[in-house]
């Protein structure tokens, strides 16, 4: 048999057209239709159709199940059928290519508004016996759109009747002809005779069909029905409890920002849901050794590992789950193959099943999720399902505690940056206006007053010369940071001698301070000492602003010492020359030890110092030691009891000074 294209049917068909349902009540006013819910009607159809391919006759089969799909699930069994029925009829509304597909059995491709496409009917006619099976979905639950996947779902309602008696199902297959005329005119062959015995056929023969057998294929349908439906319901349940755990977590994760609250509530939201012995929750970043646990759930047999430093790189297991980047289970910690050689890492912590999870965000491990039991025990997929959802959510929500941690920390910064340009305000409008002023007082009455003594107007031009002099300083030291902490600065790092660059910054303060009573200054330093790898420039620029700030606060009865000396360098590592620039002065507090070196840091007030500067030199300083690769620090026991600065510088070996070479 081969099924043809449809003809297209006249809107004065369509709108003429009824429910097969509507008809047969309508013809036999006593029945009354009941209601079938979608499982019922799947077992009636495959018992009647069980009834077809094992009966002895040879019957006409016409069937319509609405939706194409679902025949097309059955087209092997309607294939069989085909083989034993003298002819088949399947209505539906096709989707494909139903009307042109080849089959054994007539295919009638309904019009979507027709009311037949809404119902459900399998009608069998046999010399022997009769069944017909007539349903139409409810219109309450009717949906506006397709089924899609859900065209199976067996909480569909329909109204209808089902009925071995003949007179009944002789209706229905003489309502139900002219409609399948109606779509294919071309069956009028095949449709005549089934129509005459229709007609002919006595209306109160009896049925011969035994419902033993019929009655048995019914039962186990309607249990392989209800078993499907608790299954349905067992997984709704659990992927509803699955649901209502993650969202619980979730708004309680939402209320903290604080990462040890959200390992908290997961740890016991997830332990006791999965009903295991034991729930870690723990970040780790994959580069640590071990890491500590800090939350826990545990059943009371079960000891507590909170507190204590879990190995995991030593953990085959542990190391499997981080490489992989998936979860790993261990249903017997005695049989795992990657627990044999160290039983001392699940034994103490009674650990006989075990489930390791790492908790990733987009690649990023951020932690890792255990579960363990005390036995033995088979892990269920649920469980797991469950384990991975929350391990997502505490990974998105450990990610965005700490962006709020860093925006914590950017806030800092911003404030910080906002205090350092106050700083700056302050610090560069005092500085440039005190000189300023003095320049302009002596400019203002060397020009208003010609005739000033000559020693008079020689001390306006000094004082003049020497305040135009610390402003161009105050402006060198702003462009010498500027090009340091942009990395501008060509380095020229060579061989030089430390006496020589000690000698070269006492001269340059001497001349400097010429005018001044200074402290005395003592050099302690070797008679052989080894050449330090540095640029010279910015080395002796380093000893003078030292020099400078010792003279600044240390008074004329004062004393200055600069020592230098080899620092003992360990195994493999390259020695340094150690400088010191120590001071009797006014001393420095212990907790402002670090602070000195920052940008702009006074330790007096900016606008009520008791000496200049800008704060800039120890800030030039840091970086210029950094850069010639060594590193500077202070020391001072407190107010008025003396300060020392240090710094260090790599040593030249005798052997390696002549491979030494210019770097930019």
């Amino acid at each position: 048999m081969t099924s043809t294209r449809s003809r297209p049917a006249s809107r004065q068909s369509r709108q003429s057209r009824t429910s097969l349902l509507s008809d047969l009540l309508g013809a036999l006013p006593h029945l009354r239709p009941q209601l079938y819910f979608k499982s019922s009607l799947v077992a009636l159809s495959h018992a009647i159709e069980d009834q077809v391919l094992q009966g002895q006759g040879s019957p006409w089969v016409f069937a319509n199940f609405q939706k194409e799909r679902y025949y097309r699930q059955e087209a092997r069994r309607y294939r069989r059928i085909s083989a034993v029925a003298q002819d088949v009829f399947v209505l539906a509304t096709p989707e494909t290519d139903f009307a042109q597909t080849e089959l054994p059995y007539h295919t009638i491709p309904l019009d979507p508004a027709d009311p037949l496409a809404q119902e459900w009917h399998l009608i069998v006619i046999d010399v022997s016996y009769t069944t017909c099976l007539v349903c139409r979905e409810r219109a309450q639950i009717k949906r506006s759109q397709s089924w899609g996947g859900s065209d199976m779902d067996t909480a569909r309602q329909f109204d209808g009747v089902w009925s071995f008696d003949r007179l009944t199902t002789t209706q229905a297959a003489l309502a139900l002809l002219p409609k399948i005329l109606s779509y294919r005119p071309d069956l009028t062959p095949r449709i005549e005779p089934i129509r005459q015995h229709l007609e002919g056929s006595p209306a109160d023969s009896t049925s011969q069909l035994n419902p033993g057998p019929f009655t048995e294929r019914l039962i186990t349908y309607l249990q392989a029905g209800q078993y499907k439906l608790q299954r349905t319901y067992r997984t709704i349940q659990a992927q509803e409890r699955k649901e209502h755990l993650i969202n619980r977590i979730s708004s309680a994760i939402r209320q903290s920002l604080d990462p040890g609250d959200i390992l908290a509530i997961a740890v016991q939201e997830l332990g006791q849901v999965a009903a295991v012995g034991r729930c870690l929750v723990y970040r780790y970043d994959g580069q640590a050794p071990e890491a500590r646990i800090e939350q826990e759930y545990r059943t009371l047999t079960m000891g507590s590992l909170k507190g204590s430093l879990w190995p995991i790189q030593i953990n085959p297991f542990l190391r499997e789950a981080i490489q992989l980047g998936q979860p790993v289970c261990c249903e017997d910690s005695e049989s795992d193959q990657r627990l044999q050689g160290s039983p001392e890492l699940w034994q103490s912590a009674k650990i006989h099943a075990w489930v390791a999870m790492p908790i990733l965000y987009q690649g990023r491990l951020l932690g890792i999720l255990e579960l363990h039991h005390e036995q033995p025990h088979r892990w269920q997929s649920a469980t797991l399902e469950l384990a991975e959802a929350i391990a997502n959510q505490v990974g998105v929500a450990l990610l965005q505690a700490e962006a709020y941690q860093h925006l914590g920390e950017l806030n800092q910064q911003l404030e910080a940056l906002d205090q350092a340009k106050s700083e700056l305000i302050a610090v560069t409008g005092h500085e440039l206006r005190t000189p300023l002023s003095t320049i302009q007082v002596c400019l203002e009455s060397l020009a208003s007053d010609p005739d000033m003594p000559l020693e008079m107007r020689q001390e306006m031009l000094n004082t003049a010369l020497q305040d135009a002099s610390r402003l161009r300083e105050l402006v060198q030291d702003f462009l010498t940071l500027s090009k340091l902490e942009s990395g501008r600065i060509r380095w020229h790092i060579e061989p030089l001698s430390a006496q020589e660059c000690v000698d070269l910054a006492l001269s340059n303060i001497k001349a400097r301070r010429r005018h001044e009573a200074l402290p005395a200054i003592e050099q302690v330093l070797p008679k052989r000492l080894p050449m330090v790898s540095a640029d010279g420039e910015w080395l002796v620029e380093v000893l003078r602003k030292l020099l400078d700030n010792a003279c600044k606060f240390t008074p004329a009865s004062g004393q200055i010492w600069i020592r230098v000396e080899v620092v003992e360098a360990a195994a493999g590592s390259v020695g340094m020359v150690k400088f010191t620039v120590a001071d009797s002065g006014r001393g420095i507090e212990p907790d402002r030890l670090q602070a000195i070196f920052e940008r702009f840091y006074q330790a007096e007030g900016s606008l009520r110092r008791s000496v200049g500067g800008t704060g800039l030199g120890l800030a030039i300083c840091r970086l210029i030691i950094e850069a010639m690769g060594g590193r500077i620090w202070a020391e001072s026991a407190g107010l008025n009891q003396g300060s020392a600065f240090h710094f260090t510088l790599p040593m030249v070996h005798p052997q390696t000074q002549g491979k030494l070479s210019i770097a930019a």
